[in-house]
């Protein structure tokens, strides 16, 4: 692996985290302590990261930063639209299970 495939895996992994957890780059920008350009610029492939950025970006999705570095499996459209539902669906349940649960003790 070389080089640009690094820095490209690296794009893609962070905006499918990112995607994943419906965060937008500022969303994400924040709570990494970067800005939403450089951010954007990262996710592109324009710009490297430091160490300490990257481990930023990791302990905002809540993932080791060796993560950010994994090469995934490609999905289709289709299949990223489903699992973005189906992530959409189970955040939905967790709320009204919740909710549920405040009523009832509080």
């Amino acid at each position: 692996m070389d080089r640009n495939s690094i820095r490209q895996t690296l794009a893609q992994n962070i905006k499918r985290f990112r995607e994943t957890r419906n965060m937008s780059q500022a969303d994400l920008a924040f709570e990494a302590g970067i800005s939403i350009p450089f951010l954007s610029d990262i996710e592109r492939g324009n710009k490297w990261p430091s160490p300490e950025t990257i481990e930023k970006i990791a302990g905002a999705f809540e993932i080791k930063s060796f993560q950010l570095f994994s090469p995934g499996i490609q999905q289709s459209d289709g299949q990223k639209e489903l699992f973005l539902k189906i992530i959409h669906e189970i955040s939905v349940a967790q709320s009204e299970v919740t909710k549920r649960v405040c009523e009832k003790y509080l």
